[in-house]
């Protein structure tokens, strides 16, 4: 079986971060690790805390899991501060088979600051040149690139800035367009257009956490870089179309909706 690490933070409401990672790898067949950066509390209606990892167990993670273990992927979601960021730097520098995705995780749907603002340029110096993918929303393109992006014109060039960074591909991510929700892949010399259906839901907690997950997955299942992130592009268009209310806020997407549709099971 396919292995995938995540490197990211807890969802104690089960949504986004480490849980939903573990939860895609699980639903697109590869075994899922964790290794956790922090610790948030946090429910459908937004985060209420936050507590960092310290630098040392952060690494002790890392490197006791790739003295072990062969992993055929790595995600990596938030992390907040230039330490945990240059630790995980260091730990994943000259692991150079062994694919990295990178989803820079900066602020939560109900607004919390999950990267510190004095953090963006290091995210971008240590660990954009270690990533196979990089998928930032519009929102975080923006504080990347710092530019205003309104279309498809804006996502291309955002794209090619953030591919200036070092990331070998760079996925910008449409859905907070008006229209079609269209990505812009990019590897350094074309631009793929991935386009989506837009479904009518409020329930989207933890789509980009999925997403960037699914890309990993797929990758450690031997896809090239377009073919992964079209699989995942289908993988999380389905977990929205299938989201659920959950709380009284934002609800999750459904990442076993397939398996729970050949199973008969369905949400009530």
């Amino acid at each position: 079986m396919k292995t995938v690490l995540t490197i990211a933070g807890s969802d104690s409401c089960g949504g986004a971060g480490i849980q939903a990672d573990l939860k895609t790898f699980s639903a697109l067949g590869t075994y899922g690790m964790s290794v956790i950066t922090a610790v948030t509390a946090q429910n459908t209606m937004g985060v209420i805390n936050v507590r960092e990892m310290d630098v040392e167990i952060v690494r002790d993670q890392i490197d006791c899991l790739f003295d072990d273990i062969m992993i055929h992927a790595v995600k990596i979601g938030m992390v907040s501060s230039v330490e945990i960021i240059e630790t995980i730097g260091s730990c994943l520098r000259g692991r150079t088979d062994t694919p990295i995705v990178l989803d820079p995780v900066m602020v939560s749907k109900s607004g919390c600051h999950l990267l510190r603002p004095e953090s963006t340029e290091a995210l971008s110096k240590v660990l954009f040149p270690l990533a196979e993918v990089v998928t930032p929303n519009l929102f975080e393109a923006e504080v990347i690139t710092g530019q205003k992006i309104n279309n498809i014109d804006g996502m291309e060039e955002a794209a090619v800035k953030i591919h200036d960074l070092g990331a070998r591909n760079v996925v910008v991510k449409g859905g907070h367009l008006a229209g079609d929700a269209v990505d812009v892949l990019y590897d350094g010399l074309h631009f793929d257009y991935l386009k989506g259906t837009r479904f009518d839901t409020p329930n989207t907690h933890g789509t980009g956490c999925t997403f960037s997950s699914a890309i990993a997955a797929y990758l450690a299942g031997g896809f090239s870089v377009p073919e992964a992130v079209r699989e995942a592009k289908k993988y999380i268009s389905g977990a929205i179309e299938n989201s659920f209310a959950l709380g009284h806020g934002v609800g999750p997407t459904h990442h076993f909706y397939a398996l729970y549709r050949k199973a008969g099971v369905y949400n009530e």
